[in-house]
């Protein structure tokens, strides 16, 4: 058995975005209603028609800095205490009106704290109309003459409307007619004492640019949003006395144009403005309102109040609307009031008033955030998701926000000084909707009928209708009077009875009368016929017009098409172009995002060369310095032994010959002991080393020979006789210096190797050369030398002058033997030695 594929989900289409790249922002209108009592504190002052500041009242907390800030803020307009119903429809909702005749969309929206004067903006009192019956009696004065009957247009309970001919439109107006529940619309205007004064006739107005080559036909439906739900205050409900049924909710759904409706919603045909407003305030009073502590009559609800206009253009004859759905025009104004923002701290609610109270502040937190989310996705480019599902309120009219209409919103506040803080976050709020950009309308396409079809239509009746009272023809049934003078034209019939066989008058009389009635006729038949043929060639030349017309209409078609097909090659060039340079702005970017990655990886690693150069660099200076450091400590370490050595060597000579000079004075001594006991005549002596010694030579040390001041004889004591050039030679292996003296040569060539384009610009030439000296230390040498020019074109350098840098510990500097310790050829003076001689002689004398 082979199991059927299970069939995949189709893909939902995305919404329709915008046709044109033109927004407009949010309209945002502040209204200050009076004060409730003169002596009440005030917080908000008008500054200009455009501007509000708001006061801080006294004993309210002040901020960190325990001051009071005065902010204002700006709108498109600020109505002040004395603004009438009539200048505030003027400047907001007439616009909006005009765009809805104009087939385009729009949604008006009262916003505000409890007790702000919201209701009372849309709605009004008697007397004061408010924007609601204003805008209904501006399109009913608008399109009352191009009304079309009854039921042409019928909704497909889809959000769109369908077309019906004359023959379903009787049928359903008899229909409805025949139904007694339904009371008929009656010919004079019976208007409800309740809204009787709502509209005075001197304030009414009419919109410009109205295509009379259209029909119309308003419906009005009326929901409230009543704890996230949506109810429909305009439903007909059976009453059941005994078990009654609460209303039913509805739900939202997308059109086909992805707009969002209301589904089995009751949508009702009006044709006057007091049948409107009768329609409005039926659902009116179905709308939850309860008492509070902060407004008597408080809605607990938000209403939408929808006006939706129908149109649709005339045939070619410009008698009847034309059965083509598609040409079918629906626009709609929504007409909100929402429910005001209110603590429950203030309001002191409970049970169910305190959970109204949380499901209004929900949603228009909600509706907050939708527009932080907008303006966040407008200005900084992001893409966030706009969260108009939490909300039935933003969820309704999200499509406007993400669509295209006109988008306006009425601020309401009290300026009184309880209401501060609640005004101030409306403050905020309006001025971050300002900010927010909806998409501009686009006018409607043209249908491609000749302009002015109704009026010429109502010409050839009235002229047909004239023509014919002339000369008396056919006319319909609808005008008798023209049929009675038809009538009352042929002569009377005289009386036809018969006095008796002899009666020879009443027949000639009767044949007489028939003639003159026949004659007439004949005459009425040929003018009929006149007429025929003239009406038939007038026919017949409008024909001949019309042909013509639609000859050249086919024409100016054909040449559109042509210019359609050179207008779609050119999109379809320039969409191949911008996809041809979107590639390449593509490809630039990829290459220019590898050049980047290539060239940071080029820094890095040249940077990473530096620092090992440097670093090579370092280390090899740090080798050179220690090499020459170990040499000069091994020398020095060699010279110290050498002088050590020489110091123990001469130590020890020296104790030899003590040694042998001690041993010859003891000889000595022995010597005259035994030579004085041989000749005992002699008489003793005491020996005398003075006698017996030889003095002994000694070199005679030079004397010191005076030294003068030191002299530089190779060089000029003037610094200002030379402006020589010098070429400074420095190997690369060269240790800097930490000397206080150091070479200054001024406009120098430094080298590291001498060139002789380098010697060709130069006089003199310095090398600077590094060793170690014999303490271990790095002494410099600087030697100079003079440039000469050679028999040959070449460059020689003969050298003159050495001059040495050098430093020394002086702590460490190691002890010599003074001078006067040692004689000229470093052994100890004569005096020493003679010290040695006499405590010896002592010693002798001794034993």
């Amino acid at each position: 058995m082979i199991r059927q594929a299970k069939g995949k989900t189709p893909r939902r289409l995305p919404p329709k975005k915008a046709s044109n790249s033109q927004k407009d922002p949010v309209g945002v209108y502040c209204r200050v209603r009076p004060l409730g009592a003169e002596d009440e504190e005030c917080c908000i002052e008008v500054i200009s028609n455009t501007t509000i500041q708001l006061h801080a009242p006294d004993g309210l907390k002040a901020n960190r800095n325990g001051e009071f800030k005065e902010t204002q803020y700006s709108f498109k307009k600020v109505f002040g205490i004395k603004t009438t119903q009539g200048e505030l429809f003027e400047d907001v909702a007439k616009p909006l009106v005009e765009d809805i005749i104009h087939c385009k969309n729009g949604l008006l929206f009262t916003y505000g704290v409890t007790g702000s004067g919201k209701t009372h903006t849309m709605t009004g009192s008697p007397g004061q109309g408010g924007l609601l019956p204003r805008s209904l009696d501006m399109i009913f004065n608008s399109i009352g003459p191009y009304q079309a009957k009854r039921y042409v247009f019928k909704p497909d309970d889809k959000n769109g409307m369908e077309v019906q001919n004359q023959v379903d439109a009787l049928l359903d107006r008899q229909k409805r007619d025949s139904q007694t529940t339904v009371p008929k619309t009656p010919t004079t205007r019976r208007i409800d004492p309740e809204f009787a004064d709502m509209i005075s006739p001197e304030e009414a107005c009419k919109a410009d640019g109205v295509d009379e080559d259209s029909s119309y036909s308003v419906f009005v439906s009326y929901i409230e949003i009543y704890n996230n739900y949506i109810y429909d205050l305009l439903e007909e409900t059976p009453i059941d006395p005994i078990k009654p049924k609460p209303p039913q909710s509805k739900i939202l759904r997308e059109d086909q144009n992805h707009n969002m409706y209301v589904a089995g919603c009751t949508e009702v045909e009006v044709k006057s403005t007091e049948e409107a407003f009768e329609v409005f305030w039926r659902g009116q009073k179905k709308r939850r309102i309860a008492n509070t502590q902060l407004n008597r009559e408080s809605s607990r609800s938000h209403s939408v109040f929808i006006i939706k206009l129908a149109q649709a253009p005339l045939d070619a004859d410009g008698d009847n609307v034309l059965q083509d759905k598609n040409q079918v025009n629906v626009s709609q104004l929504c007409l909100v009031d929402l429910a005001g923002s209110e603590r429950t701290s203030r309001t002191r609610a409970e049970g169910s008033r305190l959970r109204e109270a949380g499901n209004i502040n929900q949603s228009l937190m909600t509706l907050r955030t939708c527009i932080e989310v907008l303006r966040e996705n407008q200005m900084c480019g992001t893409n966030k998701m706009v969260p108009y599902r939490d909300s039935k309120v933003t969820h309704l009219f999200k499509n406007y926000f993400d669509g295209e209409g006109k988008v306006r919103m009425v601020v309401c506040v009290n300026p009184k000084a309880d209401d501060y803080e609640e005004t101030l976050l409306v403050m905020r709020f309006a001025e971050m909707t300002q900010e927010v950009e909806v998409a501009r309308p686009v006018d409607r396409p043209i249908c491609g009928f000749a302009a002015g079809r109704r009026q010429r239509n109502q010409a050839f009746k009235e002229e047909l209708t004239r023509r014919l009272e002339e000369r008396g023809g056919p006319l319909d049934g609808e005008s008798p009077t023209v049929l009675n003078q038809l009538l009352q034209s042929f002569p009377p019939l005289p009386p036809c009875e018969i006095s008796g066989p002899n009666d020879d008058v009443t027949l000639p009389r009767l044949i007489e009368a028939l003639e003159k009635r026949h004659k007439i006729r004949q005459m009425m038949i040929e003018e009929y016929n006149k007429t025929a043929n003239m009406l038939k060639s007038v026919l017949q030349e409008q024909d001949s017009n019309l042909l013509s017309k639609e000859n050249f209409i086919q024409e100016q078609r054909g040449k559109l098409g042509e210019k359609d097909k050179m207008l779609q090659n050119q999109k379809n060039e320039i969409d191949r172009l911008e996809k041809k340079s979107k590639m390449l702005e593509y490809k630039i970017d990829i290459l220019q995002k590898t050049t980047n990655i290539y060239e940071e990886d080029k820094r890095s690693l040249q940077h990473e060369l530096e620092s090992r150069e440097q670093r090579l660099q370092r280390e090899m200076s740090e080798k050179r310095r220690m090499e020459a450091r170990m040499q000069g400590i091994v020398t020095d370490s060699k010279l110290k032994w050498e002088k050590e050595c020489e110091r123990r060597v001469n130590a020890k000579q020296l104790e030899m010959q003590n040694k042998l000079w001690v041993k010859d004075e003891k000889l000595k001594q022995l010597k005259a002991i035994v030579t004085e006991g041989k000749t005992e005549n002699r008489q003793p002596q005491r020996p005398s080393r003075e006698k017996d010694k030889v003095p002994a030579k000694r070199s005679a040390s030079p004397s010191p020979v005076p030294t003068g001041p030191p002299v530089r004889p190779l060089h000029r004591r003037s610094h200002s006789a030379g402006g020589e050039r010098w070429v400074d030679h420095k190997p690369n292996t060269n240790v800097d210096l930490d000397t206080v003296l150091q070479p200054n040569l001024p406009n120098a060539i430094k080298v590291n190797a001498p060139s002789e384009k380098a010697l060709s610009k130069c006089d003199k030439y310095v090398l600077t050369h590094q060793e170690v000296a014999s303490d271990g230390e790095i002494q410099t040498k600087l030697i100079k030398g003079e440039v000469f020019k050679t028999r040959g074109g070449g460059q020689a350098v003969q050298f003159t002058d050495i001059e040495t840098l050098k430093q020394e510990n002086p702590v460490a500097a190691s002890r010599k033997r003074r001078s006067s310790e040692t004689g000229p050829d470093g052994e100890p003076k004569e005096g020493d030695w003679t010290d040695v001689e006499t405590r010896t002689q002592k010693a002798l004398r001794l034993l």
